[in-house]
Order: C-alpha cells, then structure tokens, then sequence
C-alpha cells in the first residue's frame, strides 16, 4: 500500500507538470467545462450527483458518495480560431488562423473513505483555452509605414500568447445523516508566455518595456480554497451548491510590463448551485449553474482602452475586458445496463468578449457559448470501466472596431474574432472496493 501511495502521488506531480503544458479544453472563458470524463459528457453538469474521485474539483462534498476510487483521462482538444480584419491600421489585415490545432491534456484523481460518515480524495485537473499561434509571415503593410522591421499581426513576428494552468486538489468531506460537507485547499501552477507584442513597447505604451514579449514561459504558483454542500432531499432529489476563492499567485514577473499590476494574474472566483434528480430508476436529470468572476482579476477584466503611454504593466493597466461568466449546464445519465451508462448534455455561457475589445482579443478569443456533449461509460468488469466523452462547441464569433492607441478606435475598420471546439477525452475507473470476480479453475 505505501508503493501504490508513493506511486501515485509521483504519477500526481508529473501529470501536474504534463498539464501545464501547451494545451486547453473546451471552456466557459478559459475554465473547463467539467472535472471528469463523465461531467464532460454532461457538458459541465453533474456536481449534484457525483459518481468519481474527480468531483473534489467540482464539489469536494461528493467525496463522501464515491467510494475508494481511481481515474485517469486524457484529453485531445482541437479548437479552430483566428480573425478576420478589415480597415486596420495596426492589425494585420485578411483572415488569419491560429495554426495549433491538438493538444493533449491529462487529469487525475483518488478517493478514499476515512469512514462511514467521512472520506478524502487528491486531484489534478487543468484549465486553458488563452492560446494562439499566428505566422509570423502574416502579411501586415503598416509594418513598413511604422518603421517596423517584422511582419506579423501586430508587425512583431510570430504572434501569440500561452496561458495554462493546473489545479491540484486535496480535499476532504464528513457527512452529517442527509448533509454533506466538502472542502479542498487549491494548488494552482500557470505557465505563461507571449511573442510577437513588442510593437506595444516599441512605441513606450509599456510601464516596463523590456518585461512585455518574447521571453521565455513564466512560472506563477498560488493557493485558494473550494468549498461544497450536499443535501440528500430524498433518495431522487439531491441539493448542491459550491464555490472557490480566487487563487492568489506570484505574478509573471517576465511580463510585468504586459499584465495588469506588473504580472499580476490571479484565477478566478467561481460560485454554483446545482441539482441532481431521478425521472426514472435508471434515468437521472442534472441541472448546474456557475457563475464565474472574471472581471474581479484585472488582467483579464480590465477594459483594453485606453492604451496610454506607460499604462500597460500598471495598477489598473489595460487589460483583456472580459465580463464575468454566468453558465447553465443540464444533462441526463441513462443506466441502460448493468454495464453500459449513456450520457448526453448542453450547456449555455454568456459572452465574455465585448466588442469594445476585440483587438487584444485575437490572442484569447475565447468566445464559444454554446457546448453539446455526449458519452459513455463501459464496466467490462466488476472493478474496471472505461468512460468517454465529445464535447463540441460550434463557431461563435465576435466583432468590434481595432483600437489606436494615441487615436482612439479606428472607425473604419472590423475585426472579427472566431473559435470553435472539439474535445475528446478517454477515461479509465477502477473501484476498490467492489470484489473482483473470482474464476475458479478446475
């Protein structure tokens, strides 16, 4: 037992590692929709019912309700973004696609029961979606009208940013008759970098020009909380609810010049209800909300304009003016075997992206609002199972005018900023604590 534990949490740290790699899932902004295989397949639904180890980073309550259990799955997200423009002075004209197409992105989790009435469980789970690589052969004329000896979208070459993150649970529940009480203290690791935005220094818009592109991936560490509640109605009915503080991190001091308060780049707040009911004995409805506080982090939330000289970097600096996210998930789990369960949901999230700041927006058009997910899960014995999902989010656009700092926005001209998502995730459960089948041999 002491192996598979140090194993484990060997196996814990380097998937934490893996998961910040470049990567991303399908998102509500940039955070994922769903800490499992399965509550992917509900698109995002599920917390209210929770059914595996990974619901500690969803409603760490559930921890009381699943038993001694281990997951593991591996995501292929695809998204398709880029943006049109017409009329730009700054940006590079026509349409241009992000060229990363597949990345792959790990999650783990174990739950274990202290008790009847009390159990833990650890996890790993990643968030993304602020990603974006454009040529840096993008044809752009200004960059010589500007004097600027590259090409490139914003005439500084190869274009784009990386934002990723792991988030590692430790959570813990206790259960009082019908109520349960959930908490996990929150290890958040963000890697990030940017190229291709030294034109915004160039032309002294940066409190710090030397700390704005081009560097190499910047290491952030911070810890928060999430807390979660149970409440078993009836047998059919469950009750929950769920939040998390922020959490609180080292800034990216090799951006200090580009982010909000000299690198300063907090995760978000979030808070949810959620419930879970059975229409039928093998037919169960859950229904989730989310909302998510975004414009509470000023280096997403704050307006891109104005972008005046030596505001970027600052206290109040420009910023990705992203709204806060409202998100209602509903899905449906079918038990149509003893070994088979089928799962299907939808999902709707407000735009976060407002037209005023769609420029800046190009390296994190994270736009989608509509998510359609479907899955299953297959025991192919008594310990073991296999979980699926496909989350698909369709094309969402977003349009507004480009932003001149100095001048103001350019009246004549549209950006269009596009993304669209696939993800598929395979998954692999084996509980414990159900005795294998035994064959005897004769």
């Amino acid at each position: 037992m002491q192996k598979l534990r140090h194993l484990f949490g060997v196996s814990l740290c380097a998937l934490a590692y893996c998961a910040a790699a470049p990567g991303a899932r399908a998102t509500e902004g940039y955070f994922v929709e769903g800490s499992s295989a399965r509550e992917q397949s509900l698109a995002g639904a599920g917390s209210a019912n929770p059914a595996d180890a990974l619901t500690v980073g969803s409603n760490p309550a559930g921890l009381v309700d699943v038993g001694r259990q281990f997951n593991g799955d591996i995501t292929l997200f695809m998204p398709w973004r880029g943006y049109e423009a017409t009329g730009t002075f700054l940006t590079a004209p026509g349409k241009v696609d992000s060229y990363r197409e597949a990345f792959p992105i790990p999650a783990i989790g174990y739950s274990q029961p202290l008790n009847a009435e009390s159990a833990f469980g650890v996890a790993m789970v990643a968030n993304g979606g602020m990603n974006t690589t454009y040529a840096g052969g993008v044809a752009n004329p200004m960059c010589a009208v500007y004097g600027l000896p590259k090409q490139g979208v914003f005439c500084g070459g190869r274009t784009g940013v990386d934002l990723n993150q792991a988030l590692i649970y430790a959570g813990y529940a206790q259960r009082f008759g019908n109520f349960s009480l959930g908490i996990a203290p929150v290890l958040g690791v963000q890697i990030f970098s940017a190229y291709g935005l030294n034109t915004f220094s160039a032309f002294g818009l940066s409190s710090n020009p030397s700390a704005v592109s081009d560097h190499s991936p910047n290491y952030s560490v911070g810890g928060g909380l999430r807390v979660g509640a149970l409440y078993h109605v009836t047998p059919d009915f469950t009750f929950g609810v769920s939040g998390s503080t922020p959490i609180w991190s080292t800034k990216f001091s090799d951006y200090s010049g580009l982010f909000a308060g000299s690198g300063s780049f907090d995760i978000p707040a979030t808070i949810g209800g959620a419930i879970s009911y059975k229409l039928l004995p093998t037919l169960a409805m859950m229904v989730d909300y989310k909302h998510i506080f975004y414009s509470l982090v000023p280096s997403i939330g704050d307006s891109m304009a104005p972008i005046l000289p030596g505001s970027m970097g600052t206290a109040r600096g420009p910023g990705f003016g992203w709204r806060d996210v409202d998100i209602i998930a509903v899905g449906f789990e079918w038990r149509y075997s003893d070994r088979l369960t089928l799962r299907a949901g939808y999902s709707y999230n407000t735009q976060p992206v407002t037209a005023a700041n769609v420029m800046l927006n190009v390296l994190a058009p994270g736009v989608v609002t509509n998510h359609i997910g479907t899955g299953f899960s297959y025991a192919y014995n008594q310990n073991s199972a296999i979980d699926f999902s496909l989350l698909y989010s369709p094309r969402t656009s977003v349009s507004g005018p480009e932003y001149l700092p100095g001048m103001g926005y350019n009246p004549a001209s549209n950006i269009k900023i596009y993304l669209e998502e696939l993800a598929i995730t395979l998954g692999y459960t084996y509980r414990f604590d159900v005795p294998p089948v035994v064959v005897a041999k004769y």
